[in-house]
């Protein structure tokens, strides 16, 4: 193969590579005027807090910011489908832009995004509610997230141990073993 051909080739992967975690160009964050962290932490039915508890994960504006250079947007299916990794947890902003728009962020830790436009007051608009990923985002807030998972391990093992489903004494021990793996 051609060295020109090489260079092609890799210029086209390199471009490739770089849209997948490309921001949606509708929310650009040079146009964000202002956000306001209106629900930093919330939970649902599908909050498991042996996993992680939801007072444990907090929205900031840093992750508003985050998300907003770094969401891919994935079909409404694929966000709900039973493969989606989830904890329950979640966070939700508003953000103003420079030409008027708003719009409601809702963010997971498991970088799960769904985004509506609103009006001044908002309410939703009649522009559809959309849809997002986005690992690096999962990835940061996990990183994050550390010391909250090392808690929720915790209470996990101390429950198991005080109803008698591990012999006294393990969950020190498994503690010990998980911290020392960290």
């Amino acid at each position: 193969m051609s060295q020109a051909k090489v260079i092609l080739m890799a210029s086209v992967f390199a471009a490739a590579t770089v849209q997948v975690h490309a921001a949606d160009k509708r929310y650009p964050l040079a146009s964000v005027k202002k956000i306001e962290v209106i629900e930093p932490s919330s939970g649902s039915a599908w909050e498991d807090k042996d996993f992680l508890d939801c007072t444990d994960v907090v929205l900031t504006e840093e992750d508003v910011r985050y998300a907003l250079q770094h969401i891919r947007r994935v079909p409404r299916k694929s966000y709900f489908s039973e493969y989606t990794e989830r904890t329950g947890c979640s966070g939700g902003a508003s953000v103003t832009f420079k030409n008027g728009k708003f719009i409601v962020i809702g963010v997971e830790p498991t970088g799960r995004i769904n985004i509506f436009e609103a009006d001044a007051n908002l309410e939703p608009t009649k522009a559809p509610e959309s849809f997002y990923e986005c690992a690096p985002c999962k990835d940061r807030k996990m990183d994050l997230l550390k010391d909250a998972l090392d808690r929720a391990d915790e209470r996990r093992l101390r429950k198991a141990e005080a109803e008698g489903k591990i012999p006294p004494g393990e969950a020190e021990r498994r503690l010990r073993a998980l911290r020392a793996g960290h």
